[in-house]
């Protein structure tokens, strides 16, 4: 199984790979993966690759979710294309992809919302892996989780993916290093942890107590407090699109705030 935080040393067999639909697809994720590796660039694997490895759900991916620190990012488009590889920036926010015909596979360094940024910790928390003939570094159970977090659009929805990782992978996860990464956005947490309560009964205890009790008196103090002046819609954190109504039509400001609207103007 995949190995914990503690345990520095030698690649483990993940638990399962993903799909690739065909030969081809297989070919060029373990192209992609080796000219990585030659670059001698940091990276690490996320998205359904690294939550195979430690659930061993294998589901049918299209692509291949590298992470890097923002620094490395062009690194990697130009080291790439100097490759013969087609490159692309889809959003300088965050995302660039590298194209071989029509495979792909994403380079990310931060996400939509700006609020997750691949730091340095992430690689000295990282745990590795054999995938193929390849020994990789993929992202820990604690910034998988909070990586997958705020990804809710009508089209993909990653709870289930952060349920099944706290079923599996609970031993691993720094709960103390998870709430400082979404303290500003406990409530997002919260949630999360109260789906898996709800999904898994059995299991309860898998979430660390206190973690529920700061959680819950962080709610209980929050009710104590006047509702806030400013009408925000954090939806847009989610997804901008499914929320784009409420900004605007229903006068909402944005996650930037750059609407300052007073509660007292409610129709």
């Amino acid at each position: 199984m995949a190995r914990s935080p503690q345990q520095k040393s030698g690649a483990r067999t993940p638990l399962a790979l993903p799909q690739l639909a065909g030969a081809e697809a297989e070919d060029f994720v373990a192209t992609a993966i080796a000219d990585l590796l030659k670059s001698k660039i940091p990276f690490l694997v996320a998205g359904t690759f690294a939550v195979s490895a430690y659930t061993g759900i294998s589901r049918l991916t299209k692509d291949l979710d590298i992470f890097c620190k923002a620094g490395d990012y062009t690194r990697i488009l130009n080291h790439f294309q100097s490759l013969g590889y087609t490159v692309e920036i889809e959003d300088d926010r965050w995302l660039g992809k590298v194209y071989k015909g029509k495979l792909f596979f994403d380079v990310i360094f931060s996400s939509p919302n700006g609020t997750m940024l691949v730091s340095d910790a992430w690689f000295e928390h990282a745990l590795t892996v054999k995938i193929n003939a390849n020994t990789v570094s993929i992202v820990a159970p604690t910034e998988l989780v909070w990586s997958k977090s705020f990804i809710q659009l009508r089209e993909r929805y990653d709870g289930a993916d952060v349920a099944h990782m706290i079923l599996k992978t609970h031993d691993q996860i720094d709960w103390h290093r998870l709430l400082n990464y979404m303290d500003a956005h406990w409530e997002v947490l919260l949630v999360h942890l109260l789906n898996f309560r709800w999904i898994y009964p059995s299991e309860r205890d898998r979430v660390p107590p206190w973690l529920i009790d700061e959680l819950l008196r962080r709610l209980a103090a929050q009710r104590e407090l006047p509702l806030p002046q400013t009408k925000i819609c954090r939806g847009r954190m989610y997804s901008r699109a499914d929320y784009e109504v409420d900004v605007t039509e229903w006068g909402f400001a944005d996650v930037g705030g750059d609407v300052e609207m007073r509660t007292g103007n409610k129709e």
